[in-house]
């Protein structure tokens, strides 16, 4: 073989054996072969470039790897490794992968949020309590244009109130997340009253369901400043909604059957530590009256949805001032609470709406006869 007679198919360099290289029955140069041919990153075999399939980590593989280990992301159109795809929750076959940044990406673009999506906290408001609101609405439809014009109230001026989220527990509708705001917040910046008329008028319904609640979280460094205070004083808002289990229970609007289903009791104890230490013993899942699961916050389970203001704010007035007696008494002090002297523990001055509701559902009864 005349050694000079070698040439590059491709560009038709004179080559010699030691700088020439051989694919698919062609002879290619250094400089040709690396312009047209790659080796697969995950089996080694070299193929055309034109054959290769880009993965989300920008590695080139040879279609028979493709095939054994990856799928294509439905949003980049990247190769993503099977173990790394993910699915959104709402999604009803899970037949649509995304690599680990599309799907970030996709969840925090959406309108209706999957389950689990949680974004970093916004706090509104200057104060040591604030509250996070999950408000549950049903029977209006499971409708992104929907919940995109209830976004467009809650959010104006740049804000970022409240986002959307799907919940498997509501049959045709969605839930309403805030960020963590303060009690005054709530009622005197947040444009609640307009988003509940709004609500109401796409066909919504949050009381008169069976699947709605309304879920109020409360941060656990409002209670004290070490971890100590924060326990005894959680200890104290746990004793104070057994032992006052039946005005909670009509406060709530739910049945006894829906808190056994949703926000059950912990059970009777003569004091706070005992209620806690029984609590934590049993380790308890987030189903309960008062969900102490979270790391952050404490939940306020027991209530019904609601998409009247005036109930809406009442209840949070109503978490509001046992968080405050849970915080300012002790547990002797809390042992000796009646619901009497809880609420005259209340200024109505601030608290109309809270007095407004008292009065509707009958819980002022003692009140009124104590002051005659």
């Amino acid at each position: 073989m005349n050694e000079t007679n070698l040439t590059c198919c491709c560009c038709g360099a004179e080559l010699t054996p030691e700088n020439s290289y051989q694919f698919d029955n062609n002879t290619y140069c250094a400089n040709c072969l690396h312009d047209l041919t790659v080796e697969c990153e995950d089996c080694g075999r070299r193929i055309y470039r034109d054959d290769a399939i880009t993965t989300t980590s920008s590695y080139e593989i040879c279609q028979h790897c493709y095939d054994r280990n990856y799928l294509t992301c439905e949003r980049c159109g990247n190769a993503v490794y099977m173990d790394d795809a993910y699915y959104m929750d709402d999604d009803e076959d899970d037949e649509y992968p995304y690599c680990p940044s599309c799907y970030s990406h996709e969840r925090s673009h959406r309108i209706i949020h999957d389950y689990g999506y949680k974004p970093d906290p916004i706090f509104y408001g200057q104060n040591k309590r604030y509250f996070g609101v999950e408000l549950e609405v049903d029977r209006g439809g499971y409708d992104e244009c929907n919940a995109n014009e209830i976004l467009g109230i809650a959010n104006t001026g740049g804000k970022k109130r409240i986002y959307i989220k799907h919940d498997g527990s509501i049959d045709d509708g969605f839930e309403i997340v805030t960020h963590p705001m303060t009690l005054d917040y709530h009622k005197n910046e947040m444009p609640w009253q307009n988003m509940m008329l709004e609500l109401v008028d796409m066909g919504y319904r949050s009381h008169k369901t069976s699947t709605c609640g309304l879920h109020c979280h409360v941060n656990r460094t409002a209670f004290g400043e070490s971890c100590d205070e924060q326990e005894e004083s959680i200890a104290r808002v746990l004793y104070f909604v057994e032992h006052h289990w039946d005005e909670m229970l009509k406060f709530s609007r739910r049945t006894e059957g829906q808190m056994a289903r949703w926000a059950t009791r912990y059970g009777m104890k003569n004091k706070p530590k005992e209620l806690m230490d029984d609590a934590k013993k049993n380790n308890y899942n987030r189903y309960k009256c008062v969900n102490i699961q979270n790391f952050s916050t404490i939940e306020f389970r027991l209530f019904r949805g609601t998409l009247k203001y005036n109930t809406f704010i009442a209840t949070l007035q109503l978490i509001n001032e046992i968080c405050d007696a849970a915080v300012f008494l002790s547990d002797e002090e809390m042992t000796q609470l009646s619901w009497t002297d809880f609420l005259n523990r209340i200024n109505k001055d601030s608290n109309k709406e809270l007095f407004t509701y008292l009065e509707e559902r009958n819980l002022l009864t003692e009140v009124k006869e104590e002051i005659a």
